[in-house]
C-alpha cells in the first residue's frame, strides 16, 4: 500500500501536495472513470502546463515575475518559497545553475531520513516534485532514482495517517492508494469519499473543521489545477456545492479591514487561530484567486476578484511566486457595492454578514451546525461582532492539541458566546486524549472516536442520531436587517436539556438583538448567558461597554428582569467549577472577560433578551431597548424596530421604519 500525506504543510505556506510526486513521475492515463480528456504529457515542465505557459506568464506578469527572481536569486527564504522561486525561475529560463541548486536542496530531503506520522513529510515531497518536474532536465540518473526510491518510502511508512476526510482538511493532507497507480487511487478516493463529505460538510462553501480551510484548500487546489493543466480533469465539477460558493465563502470569512503587510485577518473558527499574523492568510487569498480563475465568467466569483484585487500582493514577500501563479487581473470586475451583505453555508451552518463592503464596516458570523471532527469546537449558537476590531470573540488560546487548558476551556462551551445550562452531576470523557476535569455546563460530546471525528459521509450518515446535533432554522436577508434562527438543543446532554433555540436580528448598521429560548428538565439546573468580551467591559447606569480600539459594543441586557451578572476577568477567567486552566501560552489578543448572565430565580423555562449595538469608540450612549412581556410573545423596541418573537416557536413579526414583515420560518434568499 501507498499512502500520501501533506500534515502540517499550514506551516510551510506551499503547495505540499505528494499526489505531485505521482504526477512529476508516472507518465499514465488515468481509467475510464476520471473521463480524462487527454493523457498526461510525457515531457516535462508539466504540472503548471508547458515551458511555453510558464514563459508567457512572465512576459505578461513582468513585476511580480521580477519578484520572485529575486527570491529565487538573492533573498533568503525558507526551503519552500525558495526552492518554488528557484524552480520556476529554472524552467523559465532554463538557468542549469538555478537548476542545479534547486535539486541540491531537493537532494537534502531525498538522503532522509524518512518521516512519518504527523509530520510535513507532505510538504517535502511536494517541494521536491516540484523541482523534479520543473528542473527535469539537471537531475542525474542517479538523483531520479534516488528521488523515486524516497518518494515510496516516505508514501509506503505513511499507509496509516490520519485517514479522517473531514479532518485536517479532509485529503488535502492526505491521499492512499495502491503502488504504482496512486493517480488512479487518490481519483477513486476522491470521488467515492472526499467529494461527499465537501458536499456534506461543506455545502454552501464553509468548511465545518472551520480555520483549518485556510491551512489545508491551497494545497488541494494546487492539485487540481495541476489536474486540469495535465490531464484535463475537473475535480471541482465534482463536489459542486462546495467548490462554487468557496470563493464568496472566503471573502466573508475575513475581517473587514486591511491589515499586517496589506492582509486581511481570517475569523477564528475552531482550533488554528488567525488572530497573529501569517501565511495562512496568503493562502487563503491564493485559494479565492484560483477559483475565481477557474470560474471567471460568474458574476458572483468577479465580485470575488474585485475584492482579492484590495490587497494586490501577497503579504509575506517570498510568497510572490502564489501572486505569479494565480493573480490573474485579466479577469472581469464588478462593483462590491452592488453585491449582497451577506452569506449562509447549511452544510457547517455557518451565517457571515456585514453591515456594507467598506472598510469600517461591522461584522457578524454566527455558528449553528454539526459534529464533523476534531477540530471543532464545542460551540453551537456561538457569535463574533467585529467593528474596527474584534469585540465579541472567540475564548481561550489553542496553547496545544489536547493540553488541560484546550480540553478544558478552549474547545469547551464555556469560551464561546453562546449558554450552559449547569447539571452539578454532569461529567465529560476525554476528549483530544486529554482528561476533562471541569464541569462548565456546557455542551455534550460521547461520541465513539474520542475527537469526534467521523470517518466520512457515509459514517456520518449511518450514525446521523450522534453527529447531527444542530440546525438553521431559518435565515433572511432584507437589506436593513438579517434574521437568522438555531436550534441548539441537540449538542446538549438530553437529561438536562428539553430546548434551546436562538434567534438574532441583526439591525444594520450596528445593532444585533439576540433572543434565546431556554427550558431546562429541572428548575434548579441553572442556566447561564455568555459573552466573550475583547476588553473588560465598563458599567454604566443603563449597560455594559466593551471598547477595544477605536470600536465599541453597548450590552443591553433586556431580559431575564433583575439579572445576575458576574464579570469573570484576570486570574477568573480560566477557571470554573473551582478549578483553574490558564494557557501554557499567549496565541494573540483573546477575550479578557467573560461576561455571564443568570437569571436571579430559578425556572423551567427562561427568555434570555439582548441587544448589542456596535458603534465607533466615540459613540456614548445608544438607544434604550423596551421589552414587553406577554403571553406568547416577547416584544422589544430600540430605535425605529419593533420585534415580535414568538414564545412557543421560533418565529415572530419585524416592524422596522413603517413597515412590518413576519420573520422567515425557512432559509429565504435576499431580495
Amino acid at each position: 500500500m501507498l499512502a500520501v500525506d501533506i500534515q502540517t504543510a499550514r506551516r510551510t505556506g506551499g503547495a505540499a501536495l505528494v499526489a505531485l510526486c505521482a504526477s512529476c513521475c508516472i507518465g499514465m492515463t488515468l481509467p475510464a472513470m476520471s473521463d480524462p480528456r487527454h493523457p498526461v504529457p510525457r515531457d516535462h515542465p508539466r504540472l503548471l502546463g508547458p515551458r511555453e505557459r510558464l514563459q508567457k506568464l512572465a512576459e505578461e506578469r513582468p513585476e511580480v515575475y521580477g519578484r520572485v527572481g529575486q527570491v529565487a536569486r538573492r533573498e533568503e527564504a525558507g526551503d519552500h518559497p525558495k526552492m518554488i522561486s528557484l524552480a520556476l525561475v529554472c524552467a523559465i529560463e532554463q538557468d542549469e545553475q538555478l537548476g542545479r541548486q534547486a535539486v541540491g536542496m531537493a537532494m537534502e530531503y531525498v538522503k532522509g531520513p524518512i518521516r512519518r506520522g504527523h509530520v510535513p513529510f507532505g510538504a517535502d515531497l511536494a517541494r521536491c516534485a516540484i523541482v523534479y518536474d520543473l528542473c527535469h532536465e539537471y537531475w542525474t540518473p542517479d538523483e531520479r532514482r534516488a528521488f523515486h526510491d524516497y518518494m515510496n518510502k516516505t508514501v509506503d511508512a505513511n499507509v496509516e495517517s490520519e485517514t479522517h476526510v473531514f479532518h485536517n482538511g479532509w485529503y488535502g493532507y492526505k491521499w492512499w492508494g495502491i503502488a504504482p497507480s496512486i493517480l488512479r487511487e487518490l481519483d477513486r478516493e476522491y470521488r467515492t469519499r472526499a467529494a461527499p463529505a465537501l458536499d456534506l460538510a461543506g455545502a454552501g462553501g464553509g468548511w465545518a473543521e472551520g480555520y483549518y480551510i485556510n491551512y489545508f484548500l491551497y494545497e488541494w487546489l494546487f492539485f487540481c489545477e495541476v489536474a486540469r493543466h495535465c490531464e484535463g480533469i475537473d475535480y471541482y465539477a465534482m463536489a459542486p456545492g462546495f467548490f462554487e460558493q468557496r470563493a464568496v465563502a472566503g471573502m466573508f470569512e475575513t475581517y473587514p479591514g486591511i491589515r499586517e503587510y496589506g492582509s486581511r485577518r481570517p475569523i477564528p473558527m475552531g482550533d488554528g487561530g488567525g488572530r497573529m499574523f501569517g501565511g495562512d492568510r496568503d493562502q487563503a487569498l491564493s485559494s479565492r484567486r484560483m477559483l475565481v480563475n477557474f470560474y471567471r465568467d460568474d458574476p458572483a466569483h468577479q465580485t470575488v476578484h474585485t475584492f482579492n484585487e484590495t490587497t494586490p500582493r501577497s503579504s509575506v514577500g517570498v510568497y510572490a511566486y502564489k501572486d505569479f501563479l494565480w493573480r490573474d487581473v485579466t479577469v472581469p470586475k464588478t462593483t462590491l457595492e452592488d453585491f449582497g451583505l451577506s452569506h449562509i453555508s447549511p452544510g457547517p451552518g455557518y451565517v457571515y454578514a456585514r453591515s456594507s463592503w467598506d472598510e469600517d464596516a461591522t461584522y457578524f458570523f454566527f455558528k449553528c451546525g454539526d459534529r464533523f471532527t476534531a477540530h471543532q469546537h464545542l460551540d453551537v449558537g456561538h457569535f463574533l461582532i467585529y467593528k474596527h476590531d474584534e469585540l465579541a470573540g472567540d475564548g481561550g488560546h489553542y496553547d496545544s492539541f489536547g493540553t488541560s487548558h484546550d480540553v478544558n476551556y478552549h474547545l469547551r462551551t464555556i469560551a464561546h458566546s453562546t449558554v450552559l445550562v449547569h447539571n452539578p452531576n454532569e461529567t465529560w470523557p476525554g476528549i483530544r486524549a486529554g482528561d476533562v476535569s471541569g464541569n462548565d455546563g456546557g455542551q455534550a460530546h460521547n461520541w465513539p472516536h474520542h475527537n469526534g471525528a467521523v470517518e466520512d459521509a457515509a459514517s456520518w450518515l449511518e450514525d446521523r442520531d450522534l453527529y447531527d446535533i444542530a440546525d438553521i432554522l431559518a435565515f433572511e436577508d432584507r437589506g436593513s436587517y438579517l434574521y437568522v434562527a438555531g436550534d441548539c438543543t441537540r449538542a446538549y446532554a438530553a437529561e438536562k436539556i428539553e430546548y434551546f433555540t436562538r434567534q438574532i436580528v441583526f439591525l444594520r448598521p450596528g445593532t444585533f438583538v439576540v433572543f434565546d429560548r431556554v427550558k431546562s428538565k429541572r428548575p434548579d439546573l441553572r442556566k447561564t448567558w455568555l459573552l466573550q468580551a475583547m476588553k473588560d467591559p465598563i458599567a454604566t447606569p443603563t449597560h455594559l461597554v466593551v471598547t477595544n480600539g477605536e470600536g465599541r459594543l453597548h450590552i443591553q441586557t433586556v431580559l431575564p428582569e433583575d439579572p445576575v451578572v458576574r464579570l469573570a476577568t484576570g486570574e477568573a477567567l480560566y477557571q470554573h467549577d473551582g478549578r483553574s486552566y490558564p494557557p501554557d501560552r499567549d496565541t494573540g489578543a483573546a477575550p479578557t472577560c467573560r461576561i455571564e448572565v443568570s437569571p436571579s430565580e430559578p425556572a423551567d423555562v427562561d427568555y434570555f433578551l439582548h441587544v448589542l449595538t456596535a458603534t465607533d469608540a466615540t459613540i456614548d450612549s445608544v438607544p434604550p431597548a423596551v421589552a414587553r412581556v406577554e403571553d406568547d410573545t416577547i416584544t422589544v423596541e430600540v430605535g425605529d424596530a419593533r420585534i415580535s418573537f414568538l414564545t412557543a416557536d421560533v418565529g415572530g413579526h419585524i416592524q422596522i421604519a413603517g413597515r412590518a414583515a413576519p420573520l422567515a420560518r425557512e432559509l429565504a434568499s435576499a431580495p
